[in-house]
């Protein structure tokens, strides 16, 4: 009984080993699997991390990729090859005209028949008794033509066509040229309005920071009975309008990604990160005699306007060449046979000169006229209310420049100032010295000074783009956007 008994023991501790060593190679398997696939989702998760990541981007770039696929410039780019397709239309008026038929026709008609047996060579002496010539039987006729016309002389009205129609395309391509420099404009101002959001964000949280290191000092002190609870309510309070700014700053950061991506024509799903920071740079001056010298003579939007001007008195012109005499050419081949293939009949031509005047109209050539000489003083007194509003603008871009310099530089000076009474502050309030009021007026301080320090510099920058665009300057290798 003993030896039975060891054996059933020893074969139970087998087993036991045995499901033991199972469980712990099953646990082993179990768990390599898991790494393995922990190791495999890792890359995945990488790249969705950086497919969320916005991209980073210079302005140079920024400009260069607008100037290629935001939609406002292809549609003026498709305004300039219209126009150089009305050219090519008006320069054909030039050219004579050549036209080519084929005629099927059949039937007892009596001038019909007559005309067809004389076109097709086979009239005969039969054909002229009376009752062929009245009841004729059905005849058919395939008539082949080739024809043309050539206006020879209009009063040189095509002429002043074509001359207006390039003036027309020149007007097209200064518009362009002015779209291309408010796509750079638009394009500064969202590059640095994300600049500009992106600093308010980090001044967001400098204050939450600076607000929750208050609010730490006066809950410190009114545990120890030092200050009242109305220091601490105050804390609080200041700490909670900081966390909603730095909530809102967040939004407008991504908001100012998303119309930097609009302004460079690209879909709002991919945000893009400027890849610069918001900081001082040093830019060519100009004066303001300087600037309106060069609007008046560059502003592609006033050359647009003189380009119009310049069609519309063609347009007169054509109009006064509508009262003179028209010369034109015609010449015509045809052929004429019973068949559609077999041939058997025969052909003939014609050309001619003929010249027109028109007597008389109803005076819609005069009324014409008299619209055309309308339009061109409107045209003119609009290209000098432009020319006025020009300097203006200039002007105005001008001023708001340099009041944008100066309070950088007034601006600069405080910082450093108002973080010094900040930190003299705090250490008032903790000597009991000072009361939360004067505090948290100190931490408002700083915190303003920085805001309106680097809204200055973001204001400098962009009245710099704006001073460019009401000269006629900007362009993609303005300094603002090299530099």
């Amino acid at each position: 009984m003993s030896m039975r008994g060891r054996q059933a023991g020893e074969k139970s501790q087998r087993k036991q080993k045995t499901l033991v060593r199972s469980e712990g190679v099953s646990r082993f398997v179990g768990n390599s699997l898991l790494i393995f696939l922990l190791v495999l989702s890792i890359p995945g998760l990488l790249c969705a991390q950086q497919t969320q990541q916005p991209s980073p981007m210079t302005l140079q770039e920024a400009v260069n990729i607008a100037l290629e696929k935001n939609p406002e410039r292809k549609a003026a780019l498709a305004d300039t090859r219209a126009a150089s397709a009305d050219v090519r239309e008006a320069r054909s008026f030039l050219l004579p005209r050549v036209a080519f038929s084929e005629t099927a026709t059949g039937g007892n008609d009596p001038v019909h028949v007559f005309g067809s047996k004389l076109r097709q060579q086979r009239f005969t002496t039969a054909d002229f008794a009376l009752n062929f010539l009245n009841t004729p039987t059905p005849f058919g006729n395939f008539a082949t033509r080739f024809g043309g016309t050539w206006n020879l002389f209009d009063s040189f009205g095509s002429w002043r066509a074509v001359n207006r129609a390039e003036r027309v395309k020149d007007a097209a391509g200064h518009q362009l040229e002015r779209t291309d420099q408010e796509i750079i404009f638009h394009v500064v101002d969202s590059f640095y309005g994300a600049l500009l959001a992106k600093k308010q964000l980090e001044i967001a949280e400098a204050s939450m920071k600076t607000a929750q290191a208050i609010q730490n000092r006066s809950k410190d002190r009114f545990e120890s009975g030092v200050v009242v609870e109305s220091d601490l309510l105050s804390a609080q309070v200041r700490l909670a309008i900081r966390k909603q700014e730095f909530i809102r700053a967040q939004n407008y950061l991504a908001l100012a990604r998303a119309q930097l991506g609009t302004s460079i024509g690209i879909s709002t799903e991919k945000d893009f990160e400027p890849g610069e920071a918001l900081e001082e740079r040093n830019l060519p001056a100009m004066t303001l005699e300087e600037a309106e010298k060069k609007a008046v003579e560059l502003r592609p939007d006033l050359k647009r306007i003189r380009s119009e001007e310049a069609a519309q008195q063609h347009s007169v012109s054509v109009a006064k060449s509508s009262f003179g005499p028209r010369v034109n050419a015609f010449a015509g081949w045809e052929a004429d046979n019973p068949t559609f293939l077999a041939g058997g009949g025969g052909n003939n031509w014609l050309a001619g000169i003929e010249v027109k005047v028109d007597l008389f109209d109803g005076g819609a050539k005069k009324a014409r006229l008299s619209r055309e000489r309308a339009m061109q003083e409107k045209v003119a007194a609009a290209k000098e209310m432009a020319t006025d509003a020009t300097r203006l603008e200039v002007r105005r871009a001008y001023y708001e420049l340099d009041s944008a310099r100066q309070q950088v530089e007034v601006a600069r000076a405080t910082i450093a100032a108002s973080q010094e009474s900040l930190r003299i502050n705090q250490n008032r309030y903790d000597s009991g010295l000072s009361t939360i009021t004067d505090l948290l007026a100190a931490e408002e301080t700083a915190r303003r000074t920085q805001a309106e320090y680097w809204e200055a510099v973001y204001r400098y920058h962009t009245g710099y783009a704006n001073l460019e665009l009401a000269s006629g300057t900007l362009n993609p290798q303005s300094p603002l956007v090299t530099q």
